[in-house]
This record gives structure tokens, C-alpha cells and sequence, in this order.
């Protein structure tokens, strides 16, 4: 049993190559990890610092606002047109710039059914053929029918289905 020890440090290598992975490990995570971390946030300290009336920002939640004034440890953004509200300075992620401006939003009031030009058929939404009647795009299925020709039930769906449940009388 001691003899396996002698022999293990025997080919363990030199004491010195040891060392210096031992040093070289500490010394890869500085480059990786700690250094670049410090340099961004010493980036945005001074981002932060430098803010002023009139700058367009994003969040760190993701909000656009414009900044309305700035304190020692705070300042008041309009996040919409005539509401402000009050972030510390650590909520804000970045300036934004026209480049990095979001596309302005799409206007969805606009009725844009005009390029349609063809009438639609007129489909009964009712069983008994009479009443309520819709638009639709397939005009070629008669009334109380689906496409296929069947009549308008839907299909049985799920554990049971198909089996004749009787209703309890009581």
C-alpha cells in the first residue's frame, strides 16, 4: 500500500507545472468573467449619469419614455403623452437612438375590406333553415350543411363518445 503512494508521486509531473495551473485558472476567469462584467457596468454608471431632459430611453423592463427631468437619484419619464412617472436611474437600460427607434405602430382602426370587391354568399347559421344568416367565403355548401355534404352536427370528440349516454329521468 505505501509502495502505491511512492509510485504515484512519481508520476505525478513537476511541482512547478502545478503551480502554475493552479495560477492560471484564477487568472482566465478574471479575462473571461470579471473584467468584461466591470467594464459594462462602469459603462452604465456613466450612461446613467449623463442623462438629461429630452433623451428618448428603454427600460429595463422594456418601456420607451422620454426623460422629463433628472434628480440625484432619480428621474421622471413620460411614458406616454402626458403621463410621467418616477424610475430610479438604475431602470434604465439604454439610450436609444434613432436607429434603434421601434417601428412606429401600425394603425388597426382602418377598415382595409375595400380591395375586397365581390359579394359573399350568405350562409344560415341556424338548424331549421330560418333566421340568422352570416358572410362567408365558401359559398358553394347548402344551407345546414358543412363542406363535405354531411349535415351540420359536429362530431363526437373524446373518451365516450359515440356511445348512446341516456339522460337521467329524476
Amino acid at each position: 500500500m505505501g509502495s502505491d503512494m511512492i509510485i504515484a508521486a512519481e508520476q505525478g509531473g513537476s511541482g512547478a507545472f502545478n503551480l502554475l495551473l493552479l495560477l492560471a485558472v484564477p487568472l482566465v476567469f478574471y479575462f473571461l468573467l470579471i473584467r468584461p462584467q466591470s467594464k459594462r457596468r462602469k459603462e452604465q454608471m456613466q450612461m446613467q449619469s449623463a442623462l438629461a431632459p429630452g433623451a428618448r430611453v428603454m427600460t429595463t423592463s422594456g418601456m420607451y419614455a422620454d426623460v422629463v427631468s433628472v434628480d440625484d437619484d432619480g428621474l421622471v419619464l413620460e411614458i406616454a403623452p402626458g403621463v410621467q412617472a418616477r424610475f430610479v436611474k438604475q431602470s434604465v437600460m439604454q439610450v436609444v437612438t434613432e436607429a434603434d427607434k421601434p417601428a412606429e405602430e401600425i394603425d388597426l382602426t382602418e377598415d382595409d375590406d375595400d380591395d375586397l370587391g365581390e359579394e359573399t354568399a350568405k350562409t344560415d347559421l341556424k338548424k331549421d333553415g330560418k333566421g340568422e344568416s352570416a358572410d362567408a367565403e365558401d359559398g358553394g355548401a347548402a344551407a345546414g350543411e358543412d363542406e363535405d355534404g354531411k349535415d351540420g352536427k359536429p362530431a363526437a370528440q373524446g373518451a365516450g363518445a359515440g356511445k348512446g349516454l341516456k339522460k337521467s329521468s329524476g
